[in-house]
C-alpha cells in the first residue's frame, strides 16, 4: 500500500519467485532446513591471539555473527524478506540474538538487535556486541520493558494489539520507530544454544516481524572426519539454519553460506592477523574476492 521504512520492493524478479509468496503466505510453511559443520581449529587459535591483544574479549559466537553479517553485506539477495505477499530488499544488515541475563532457571531472556555497519572491523563489531550484552544483562532492553507493560493488559487486549501490529506491517503502515529496535525485524536471528547446553536443535521462524533466517549455534565438539590417513579428530561447530525459501534460491543461498564458512575456517585470510587491527581488510571486500 505504501513504502516501508525498512525495505524496498524488489522488482524484476521471475514470476515463479513472485508467486511463491502467494502460494506460501506464511514463513513456517516456506521453511528449508540445513545443517552446516565448520572446522574451527584455526578460528580458536586466531581468537586466542586476538584476545591477548584486544579488549573486550571476543568469543566464537562473535566471529559467527560477524561472518554472517559480512556474508549478508556481500550477498544482498539473502538480505530480503516477505511481507504482505511481496518481496522486499532490506535496508541495511542487522543481527539479532538472545541473551540469558543470568545462568539460572528463573532469569529472563533479553533479545538484542545489533545493526552491522558497512566495512566495520571485527574489533569494532565484537566490542559493540559485548556492550549490548552487558547492557541487556545489567538493566534489560527498552523493548523488554515495553513488552512487560503491554503484558499487564488483559489477554484479549494483548492478542488484539499483536494482531493489529501484524496487519499494519502487512499493509506497510507499521511505524518505523517500532521496527527500528525490534529484534524480530532483522536480517538474521542467531541463537547460541550451545552456551546453555542445548545443541543439535533447529528453530522455527517467527510469523511476527521479518526475520527470514534463523541460525541455531551448537556447542563446539570433537568430531571424527575422513583424512588422508583414514580418520582424524577435528574441532567442529554445527549451525542449523532455517531459511525462508521465498527470498532466494538454493544456489545463491549455498554460495552465501560458503562465505560464512570461509571466514570462520580461515579468519586470518579474511580479517588479517589478530594482533594488528589496523591492518584488517573489510570483510565485505574479502568475501567478494572469494
Amino acid at each position: 500500500m505504501f513504502s516501508r521504512p525498512d525495505g524496498d520492493l524488489v522488482r524484476g524478479e521471475a514470476p515463479v519467485r513472485r508467486i511463491m509468496a502467494c502460494l506460501m503466505p506464511t514463513r513456517n510453511e516456506s521453511c528449508v532446513y540445513h545443517e552446516t559443520h565448520y572446522r574451527i581449529a584455526d578460528a580458536r587459535v586466531w581468537l586466542k591471539a586476538y584476545n591477548r591483544a584486544h579488549t573486550p574479549r571476543a568469543i566464537l559466537f562473535h566471529l559467527v555473527a560477524y561472518a554472517c553479517a559480512a556474508a549478508l553485506e556481500a550477498r544482498p539477495r539473502l538480505n530480503r524478506f516477505v511481507s504482505g505477499g511481496r518481496i522486499y530488499q532490506r535496508r541495511g544488515v542487522s543481527v539479532s540474538f538472545a541473551v540469558k541475563t543470568a545462568f539460572t532457571d528463573e532469569s529472563p531472556i533479553a533479545a538484542v538487535k545489533l545493526p552491522a555497519l558497512p566495512g566495520e572491523s571485527f574489533q569494532a563489531f565484537s566490542a559493540r556486541m559485548s556492550s549490548q550484552v552487558d547492557e541487556a544483562r545489567r538493566s534489560g532492553r527498552r523493548l523488554d520493558r515495553e513488552v512487560a507493560l503491554v503484558m499487564r493488559l488483559p489477554g484479549p487486549a494483548v492478542r488484539w494489539l499483536i494482531g493489529l501490529a501484524r496487519r499494519l506491517d502487512r499493509w506497510n503502515l507499521y511505524p518505523g520507530f517500532m521496527i527500528r529496535d525490534d529484534p524480530m525485524f532483522s536480517s538474521l536471528f542467531l541463537a547460541n544454544l550451545g552456551s546453555v547446553g542445548i545443541s543439535d536443535a533447529f528453530h522455527h521462524l517467527y510469523e511476527y516481524g521479518t526475520v527470514s533466517i534463523f541460525g541455531a549455534v551448537s556447542a563446539p565438539r570433537r568430531v571424527a572426519t575422513p583424512s588422508a590417513r583414514g580418520v582424524a579428530m577435528e574441532d567442529m561447530l554445527s549451525v542449523r539454519w532455517t531459511f525462508d525459501e521465498r527470498i532466494d534460491d538454493a544456489f545463491s543461498s549455498a554460495r552465501s553460506l560458503a562465505l560464512v564458512r570461509n571466514i570462520l575456517e580461515h579468519p586470518s585470510e579474511h580479517l588479517g592477523p589478530p594482533e594488528g587491527a589496523p591492518a584488517w581488510r573489510c570483510a565485505k571486500e574479502a568475501a567478494r574476492r572469494t
